[in-house]
């Protein structure tokens, strides 16, 4: 159609151009939205012990083991002079990806975190037995963030059933064990629980975020997922899971388009008091969480401006950590967003 055609047709010439543009910001967008979750990581004081806890309390084995440093990594992570041991333990068919920073250490999990603080993250651990798993963690002398495994109440209709406990490990960091009953999880979880093992796989990291639309429209929008289900989860049971007195939580899970970990946003309807994300987080901090996508790096930084923590896309001469490109930056509550191409 020519422009003169256009005019005939009462459509204005700068019409057409936005609509141009929104098309091919559009196109970029989804040509960068995110596949799956590759693995969740967070940073470890000491690798050998945090090795111990993971393979040896909660049945995880060691997949990788390596050594980083040089301007690429420190471009990455946004730490100057970073040197760090990285390990990815697997279990079942998902990954945790801990990082040890050798040089500059940083911060310890500030030990007054409760679970309606921004900076929150967990993974939760499916179990085939909720009773036998808080055994074995009792056993290993592994601290409480709950004050015991909660069974989530029938009123709570889309989590009825479920049993849940919070627990900490050597550096602070919130884990959730999980159990299903017969009418919810995914079916792999059911299948798995049959096969004699007692910690079956990850199947989830949650955050904690100030407004779900925000989150939605930076997760749904810019990444790609999709919502997978809510709830609004109330109540004691709920309250002492959270250890969180008078905690009602709006919770949204959304999942990638293949499949395996999800994400799940806790929204704190009440109370309202949790504190923000510390806005001079760096990777080396304790505290840092990054939740990794494999994604069209490129087309991610496409389009509105992101919150980088990383100089941009950065390139490996070497994929010593298992890609050849990567970026990372922050969502609307300053959690950590890697996103890879191998």
């Amino acid at each position: 159609m020519t422009e003169r055609q256009i005019l005939q047709k009462g459509l204005p010439i700068g019409w057409l151009l936005a609509a141009i543009a929104a098309f091919f910001a559009l196109a970029a967008s989804i040509h960068g939205q995110a596949t799956r979750v590759e693995t969740v990581g967070f940073t470890v004081s000491d690798m050998d012990r945090s090795i111990a806890f993971y393979t040896g309390v909660l049945a995880f084995e060691k997949a990788s083991d390596v050594e980083v440093a040089g301007s690429e990594f420190e471009h990455l992570t946004g730490v100057f002079g970073a040197r760090a041991r990285v390990v990815r333990l697997r279990l079942g068919s998902e990954t945790v990806e801990l990082t040890e920073y050798l040089t500059p250490q940083g911060r310890p999990v500030p030990v007054d975190s409760r679970s309606n603080d921004r900076w929150f993250q967990h993974i939760a651990i499916i179990v085939s037995d909720m009773d036998r798993a808080y055994a074995r963690l009792r056993e290993n002398k592994v601290r409480h963030a709950s004050t015991g495994p909660q069974t989530l109440p029938a009123y709570i209709t889309a989590a009825a059933g479920i049993r849940a406990f919070y627990f900490r490990d050597p550096d602070g960091h919130v884990l959730e064990i999980l159990s299903f009953p017969p009418d919810k999880g995914a079916a792999k979880w059911h299948e798995l629980a049959g096969t004699g093992r007692l910690f079956l796989g990850i199947d989830h990291t949650a955050i904690v975020v100030g407004d779900t639309e925000a989150s939605l429209a930076f997760y749904r929008g810019r990444l790609g997922l999709s919502v997978a289900g809510n709830s609004e989860n109330y109540g004691p049971e709920q309250e002492h899971l959270n250890n969180v007195f008078g905690a009602r939580l709006r919770i949204t899970g959304l999942r990638t388009r293949d499949e395996g970990i999800a994400v799940e946003f806790l929204e704190y309807i009440a109370p309202t008091d949790g504190r923000p994300f510390p806005r001079d987080t760096r990777a080396s901090d304790l505290w840092h969480w990054e939740t990794t996508f494999a994604a069209d790096t490129r087309g991610l930084l496409t389009g509105p401006k992101l919150d980088l923590i990383s100089s941009g896309v950065i390139t490996f001469a070497e994929p010593v950590l298992g890609f050849g490109r990567a970026a990372m930056f922050r969502d609307p509550d300053g959690h950590a967003v890697r996103a890879i191409e191998r």
